[in-house]
């Protein structure tokens, strides 16, 4: 296995499980997140906006930044990196789409990190540092249209839980 994808919407537990995995898993893996990329983004002209109701608005010089991002991760994990990718795909399976085009060749466990909108709402505010409404608009949305190899529920399972769940999915000797 070479790439373990998570997609779920923001608040919704994919970093803690992304560092849980980490922990489980026998060899070294690197995590990779989305909030990682919008944060390398110039704070002006990167292409992302971010309305007042949660919304996140992205465009072509976002989209032209985000394909040498997945490039570069797919080069890494081309070049023998294993990658966790945390992602939040805003466009479903638009977007999915891209990311499967740009990891061609590689072995990829897709995983869809569920959580009840009104939890990712609540984490979201106790977070303090999210736009409110942003995890409830995504919360269903991302799922749109998804084809996973599994499905984890990060509403009351704990991130070492879910963690679990996808090690058990990985093929034998596979991390």
């Amino acid at each position: 296995m070479d790439v373990i994808f998570l997609n779920g919407g923001s608040s919704s537990g994919k970093s803690s499980i992304a560092r849980a995995l980490q922990a489980a898993l026998s060899e070294p893996w690197l995590t990779f997140g989305v909030d990682t990329f919008v944060a390398a983004l110039p704070a002006t002209g990167g292409g992302i906006e971010f309305d007042p109701s949660g919304a996140v608005v992205v465009g072509p010089v976002f989209r032209r930044l985000e394909e040498t991002w997945m490039a570069g991760l797919a080069a890494m994990a081309k070049a023998g990196a294993h990658l966790i990718v945390d992602e939040v795909l805003l466009s479903g399976a638009v977007g999915q789409q891209r990311w499967r085009s740009a990891l061609a060749g590689l072995d990829v466990l897709w995983v869809g990190v569920r959580c009840d909108p009104v939890v990712a709402a609540a984490r979201e505010a106790a977070r303090g540092d999210r736009i409110a409404g942003m995890a409830a608009d995504q919360a269903v949305r991302v799922h749109e249209g998804m084809a996973y190899d599994l499905v984890v529920d990060a509403t009351a399972t704990d991130p070492d839980a879910c963690a679990r769940q996808i090690v058990a999915a990985l093929p034998p000797g596979a991390g």
